[in-house]
């Protein structure tokens, strides 16, 4: 079989994707695009989980259309939110979005019970107030009550096309729930929860095949033939697994977030990693994904959304390139830029209240923005090489940001290293070579990393000078401490 789809959901849009192996060269070939957000119900913020199902069903019409009659089928999506499923398969509540302001306080409930330092220990997840551990804490215990399966995002999609109840064990290990020695859910997390192990499908490793689509939704919907084949299901395990890294290398998968670390086959969870916030996420094929969350490009997708979106990505890049650089900064990771009421107007006050000039024109917003994102990536990458004790040369950008020209060329000059940008697509091409290598046609996930290198264009960028660096970095440092 040489068709295989990847269905790649994020926080701001999905699509299906085919990819083809034709002579060792890997193609792909967007089939369907939809957008995705969530919205607010009396206070609340939610997930519109049946419209995501839809969009699958009319990208595979779109397949059948074009000719597809059989293919092989994976879903990533982003990670933390879940599903509540009683006993006869139906949702026992809505699904909240991670960005829902009811866990703002709770990590500091939690740590009355269990500390930071031991739910780390075990799981070496990082702190954030969304995880998933942190979401059912504060769930209704009723509704917990009534559920006999908890399922994360793209488990309930495969649950809804096979009938097939599991738990991805990429996308599980950011519940923060997951136990690194004995690579199940942790009893005593569980018990804080009041929550049964059985609640839990089970875990099951990228490659795995899931069986074939449910024959109902062929005959009702008109769809292909697809044996569902479980890949890594979150997006940032994908979008590594697509990046050809090189030795020594680091990457960012970048979009809504930007996620920077390095790909390790042993987690890192010693109490330095804990203070500085890093998470030991598991990936594919035996490795962790020892990485930093840096809040990404939902920045200036907030300022364009605000704009009513009268400006494009690329067009507020290029009204970037015109305005001074380092006007104005921000701490990206701020928790006040986590979902403020208004983007736009939380910059411009964090700005007047470190005394900067405040951004005014969309230039100078989206500088601000891109400018940021290349500093904090420079912090976290000197913190990084002394987490992990090794040398980096390079750096590896993937996803929506690798378009981003200004991005990549700032942060090739702030870290005073070679940027590779590319590919765009690798949370597909993630997908789709797990995809390939459960079916046979690859061998391994080194050799679909040597494909995808030769497949697709990787731009490089060379750091250039920046004038009185040093003060701009003795700003930043004063910034953080702000």
């Amino acid at each position: 079989m040489n068709n295989h789809i990847a269905v790649d959901i994020g926080a701001s849009s999905g699509r299906l994707v085919r990819g083809i192996l034709k002579e060792g060269i890997l193609t792909l070939e967007e089939l369907h695009r939809f957008s995705n957000s969530f919205t607010e119900q009396e206070g609340s913020c939610f997930w519109d989980i049946d419209y995501l199902f839809e969009q699958i069903i009319i990208g595979l019409q779109k397949a059948k259309a074009q000719g597809i009659t059989a293919c092989t089928l994976g879903i990533d999506t982003w990670a933390v939110d879940y599903v509540l499923l009683d006993a006869e398969g139906h949702r026992v509540q809505e699904v909240y979005a991670y960005r829902d302001r009811r866990t703002d306080l709770v990590m500091e409930e939690v740590a009355k019970h269990i500390s930071p330092q031991t739910i780390y220990e075990k799981t070496g997840i990082q702190q954030l107030s969304f995880n998933t551990l942190y979401q059912l804490y504060v769930h209704s215990e009723e509704e917990i009550a009534k559920a006999d399966q908890i399922l994360l995002v793209p488990d309930y999609l495969y649950y809804r096309l096979t009938g097939c109840k599991i738990n991805e064990v990429t996308n599980a290990s950011t519940t923060q729930l997951l136990n690194l020695d004995s690579r199940d859910f942790d009893d005593d997390l569980l018990s804080l929860l009041n929550i049964k192990k059985e609640q839990f499908a089970t875990l099951t490793e990228p490659g795995s095949d899931l069986g074939p689509l449910d024959e109902s939704l062929i005959q009702q919907y008109d769809l292909p033939e697809c044996q569902l084949i479980c890949v890594a299901t979150h997006d940032t395990a994908s979008a590594v697994l697509g990046a050809p890294l090189q030795k020594a290398s680091a990457y960012i998968s970048s979009g809504t977030w930007s996620l920077l670390g390095v790909e390790r086959t042993q987690p890192l969870n010693s109490m330095k990693a804990m203070e500085a916030n890093y998470t030991n996420e598991w990936g594919a094929y035996g490795t962790y994904r020892f990485l930093k969350n840096v809040m990404g490009l939902w920045l200036i997708q907030e300022v364009r959304r605000l704009m009513n979106e009268r400006y494009s990505f690329a067009e507020l890049a290029e009204l970037a390139w015109g305005e001074e650089g380092f006007r104005s900064l921000i701490s990206c990771n701020d928790p006040r830029f986590l979902n403020p009421t208004n983007m736009i107007e939380e910059i411009r006050s964090a700005c007047a209240e470190s005394g900067q000039p405040v951004p005014e024109t969309p230039g100078q917003l989206a500088r601000c923005i891109f400018d940021s994102l290349a500093l904090s990536y420079l912090t976290y990458l000197v913190e990084l090489e002394k987490m992990t004790e090794s040398l980096i040369e390079g750096l590896q950008i993937v996803g929506g940001g690798a378009n981003n020209t200004l991005l990549c060329q700032l942060t090739a000059d702030v870290i005073g290293r070679e940027v590779k940008a590319g590919p765009t697509e690798a949370t597909a091409l993630g997908n789709i070579v797990v995809q390939m290598i459960s079916s046979g046609s690859i061998s391994d996930i080194n050799e679909a990393r040597d494909i995808i290198d030769k497949s697709f264009e990787i731009k490089s960028y060379i750091p250039r000078p920046i004038a009185h660096f040093e003060s701009i970095l003795s700003r930043w440092k004063d910034l953080q401490r702000f």
